[in-house]
């Protein structure tokens, strides 16, 4: 029995390695597309290769960099790293903390440029600490965390000399702070650290001194009334999604309310049709789940075609213009492609792309029946 249970634990941790493998190398497949893009150019291009090469951080950050340097973009030199890192436009926090916590060159050099961008000086240690851990996601290996804290103490620690006496102090000072944080804040926490506890716990690391006590009864206080704003996930970045679509390109459509004619960039990929304003854009102005739906060529417009529903409206999805997300009422898309040869490739691969639902054949079946007379 005890054979057989160990031969069965062996063979699905083989299963899921071999899923896992197959997993690495669609990854690999599909970042090595973007190597194959044009560099240079136009300041259109330019602009395409610094999105492409953001969104290829947010899956590789070291091939993100690889990217922008390659494309003219970055300089490649730890400053300019860092100050992209800083700025974090575009870029996944959780994937920031990734590469400033690795231990090589050169993001050993990239993270204490980073940590220099902070303006320490006379900034208490609480509202430096708010600043620097709101820039990204902290890794989850400790010995990441270390590292980037220890960089965070020494550069803190500088800037204020005269309060701290060493680095070591800051470093202590800082991780009490994220524990109180804790503390306070977990509700899986029962015992709540006070601020006499606090400060009895912090005795002595100030080379062998107290801190004053005040500073650290202001901290705990600060962190008691707002606690640490940790960045999440970025749930709301497309990017990994539109890589490796089905088809892609510009398309002109019609408007929903105002039956007016632009042009948008089509992205085809998941069994579902997004479209931009333009292609440099990361978030979709709208989303076009295929389900259920059926498309036909239109004949009062030429190479134009139709996506509808047997439904009166579509389910789909558009950002109104607060920037929101909102259902959309569109009773059909019509969308014209530049040539006949093109308007037969989108159709046929939106056909394609097109799910089924049996629920909703089933129960349109049943609709049908009981609408009509008997």
């Amino acid at each position: 029995w005890y054979q057989r249970r160990v031969r069965r634990k062996k063979a699905l941790v083989k299963r899921e390695l071999n899923v896992l493998d197959q997993e690495l190398a669609r990854i690999n497949q599909e970042l090595s597309k973007f190597d194959s893009r044009p560099t240079g150019g136009s300041t259109n291009e330019k602009t395409l290769d610094d999105v492409h090469g953001r969104q290829k951080f947010n899956v590789d950050p070291k091939k993100g960099i690889e990217s922008l340097v390659s494309s003219g973009i970055l300089n490649d030199t730890p400053e300019d790293i860092a100050n992209l890192l800083y700025k974090g436009e575009k870029l996944n926090k959780t994937k920031i903390g990734e590469y400033l916590g690795e231990n090589r060159e050169p993001n050993l050099t990239v993270l204490r440029r980073f940590v220099e961008r902070f303006e320490f000086a006379k900034m208490d240690i609480v509202t430096a600490l708010r600043a620097f851990l709101g820039k990204f996601r902290l890794p989850g290996e400790a010995q990441k965390i270390d590292r980037m804290m220890e960089e965070f103490a020494v550069v803190y620690c500088e800037a204020n000399s005269t309060v701290y006496s060493k680095s070591d102090t800051c470093y202590v000072l800082a991780f009490s702070i994220i524990m109180l944080n804790t503390s306070l804040h977990n509700p899986s926490v029962k015992d709540k650290l006070t601020a006499d506890q606090f400060v009895k716990m912090n005795n002595g690391i100030n080379d062998g001194g107290d801190l004053p006590a005040q500073l650290l009864i202001n901290a705990y206080h600060s962190i008691k009334s707002l606690p640490f704003e940790i960045p999440e996930e970025d749930t709301q970045d497309f990017t990994i999604t539109f890589y490796n679509p089905d088809k892609r390109g510009y398309l002109v459509k019609e408007g929903g309310k105002r039956k007016t004619w632009k042009k948008r960039y089509f992205v085809l990929t998941d069994n579902c049709l997004y479209y931009f304003v333009r292609e440099s854009e990361t978030e979709p102005k709208g989303i076009v789940p295929l389900e259920n739906l059926m498309v036909t060529e239109c004949k009062d417009r030429k190479f134009t075609f139709e996506i509808r529903s047997e439904e009166k409206f579509i389910k789909a999805a558009k950002t109104d213009s607060g920037g929101k997300m909102v259902s959309g009422n569109h009773e059909n898309y019509r969308i014209q492609a530049a040539n006949q040869e093109e308007m037969t490739s989108w159709m046929d691969a939106i056909r394609k792309s097109i799910s089924k639902d049996p629920f909703y054949t089933q129960m349109q079946v049943r609709k049908k029946n009981a609408m009509s007379k008997q």
